[in-house]
């Protein structure tokens, strides 16, 4: 059995694969949470298991209204697992109840609203006890096509809603992290959420979620073509050039990190609907990954120098609309656990 030594960051896994991509009528059944639990609580690497879940505030797994008592049987069930809650998704998009940050002044007062809800879950899951880290998941809410109708209007208007946002979580003693994700307008392109989260000017408040496999799409220029970092059309023969592009980003986002996402991407793209060119997550096995995870997770967790960064509390896995045959296989939690593993052997650090 190989020795582990370092227990921090804490490992998570999403929940919300379960819930993402599920559902529709020609699509395939949510996984319910109390299932999605079960895997990653049985999941289990050279006595290593995963310390907790990321939890979508969304139902069928956790409603954006639940009362004190819901969230009381939910801080149960998930302890009842040997398990933490670390960071929650706000539904702050237009059908969830919420309304596009860049929007009219009605759909700004919705999303806010959305994070008023989201805030107010995870304060009461910390004071059950149950979550001792994590942020308060959001987005623009608003597609790229959308923002380019009046770039510099949007972008002014989703830094006020974000600012406003930022005071609701404050009252909560909340920190909001913007996921990249090239589907949200003014967020679709690194250089943009950088302007954003400057824009927005509440560092330590609000700040960036850096996911490996969106964040990539960021280097390739999905989206936001004048914002690419890697040559058009390049062929991934020399990683050196991937590794300087992940320099170039990181040096730019990690100053403004708050959460961050294992993950492994391909490099192409799917989506439709708000979900615009979006990142195609794959598996942590996938011999078509063109990130090699836990090297390139160091970009996020160490500094320009190379040492290790302690702001993350717990990293957790992202993995969305994968097959739920694959999705109900217990190897397929193990993979992922040892791949976590690795990468907390690599840039973690022992408390």
């Amino acid at each position: 059995m190989a020795a582990h030594e370092n227990n921090y960051p804490k490992l998570h896994n999403a929940a919300w694969p379960g819930v993402v991509g599920k559902g529709s009528p020609d699509g395939e059944p949510f996984i319910e949470l109390d299932k999605m639990l079960d895997l990653t609580a049985a999941a289990e690497v050279d006595g290593v298991k995963f310390d907790g879940v990321d939890l979508f505030l969304f139902a069928p797994h956790v409603d954006i209204d639940s009362s004190d008592d819901d969230l009381k049987r939910l801080a149960d069930k998930v302890a009842s697992r040997g398990l933490k809650i670390g960071s929650v998704v706000a539904p702050v998009w237009g059908p969830t109840g919420g309304g596009s940050a860049f929007g009219g002044e009605a759909d700004q007062m919705q999303f806010v609203e959305q994070v008023r809800k989201g805030c107010r879950i995870a304060a009461k899951l910390r004071d059950l006890g149950i979550r001792n880290y994590g942020v308060v998941r959001i987005d623009t809410a608003g597609g790229p096509g959308d923002w380019l109708a009046d770039p510099e209007g949007n972008q002014r208007k989703a830094a006020a809603t974000f600012r406003a946002a930022a005071d609701v979580a404050a009252d909560f003693g909340e920190r909001l992290a913007a996921e990249g994700e090239i589907c949200w307008g003014g967020m679709h392109s690194w250089r943009r959420m950088v302007q954003l989260l400057e824009m927005t000017d509440r560092p330590g408040l609000v700040g960036f979620q850096a996911d490996m496999a969106h964040t990539l799409l960021y280097t390739l220029g999905y989206n936001a073509p004048e914002d690419r970092i890697l040559p058009e059309n390049w062929n991934w023969s020399d990683p050196r050039k991937l590794d300087d592009a992940l320099a170039t980003l990181t040096a730019a986002l990690r100053p403004w990190t708050l959460d961050f996402h294992v993950a492994q991407n391909d490099a192409t793209v799917k989506g439709s609907g708000s979900h615009d060119k979006t990142g195609k997550h794959c598996m942590a096995t996938d011999p078509n990954g063109k990130l090699d995870i836990a090297r390139h997770a160091g970009y996020w967790m160490r500094d320009s120098y190379g040492n290790v960064l302690k702001k993350y509390r717990h990293i957790c896995w992202d993995g969305c609309m994968f097959p739920n045959e694959v999705m109900m296989k217990q190897q397929t939690w193990n993979d992922i656990l040892r791949t976590m593993i690795a990468v907390r052997d690599q840039h973690g650090w022992k408390e």
